[in-house]
């Protein structure tokens, strides 16, 4: 995998991160299957809450800030992972399914990389 050489090229790999999750947090928003649970649908909401929670810090340029923000996420993000993946075939065995939960699976541990996060600390 591509390491970060730069605070430019850390951003640009975690909004290509961010990018991913908003595809999977569409998918899910539009998934007949989770709408009647509150927890499953905390999913799509928590990746929504994420990725805009660092939207105003990537505008302005705000490195800093936009890295304090997705940290302080992170514990969130890495919960409703947990959960989608112990949860999900019980709303659907469907490939579309089993894919978000590897991508989301996948987006989560390389989040955890990019920002240097053991998983000790969150």
């Amino acid at each position: 995998m591509t390491e970060p050489q730069s605070n430019g090229e850390v951003v640009r790999l975690l909004q290509i991160e961010l990018a991913h999750l908003w595809m999977i947090r569409t998918f899910l928003k539009h998934a007949d299957e989770i709408q009647d649970d509150a927890d499953m649908l905390e999913v799509p909401r928590t990746l929504f809450d994420v990725i805009r929670a660092t939207e105003p810090s990537f505008l302005s340029g705000d490195l800093a800030r936009y890295l304090h923000k997705l940290r302080g996420k992170f514990g969130k993000l890495e919960a409703v992972r947990d959960h989608y993946l112990a949860h999900f075939k019980e709303f659907s065995d469907h490939t579309n399914f089993a894919m978000a939960a590897a991508s989301l699976d996948g987006c989560v541990e390389r989040i955890r990389e990019i920002l240097e996060i053991p998983k000790t600390q969150v």
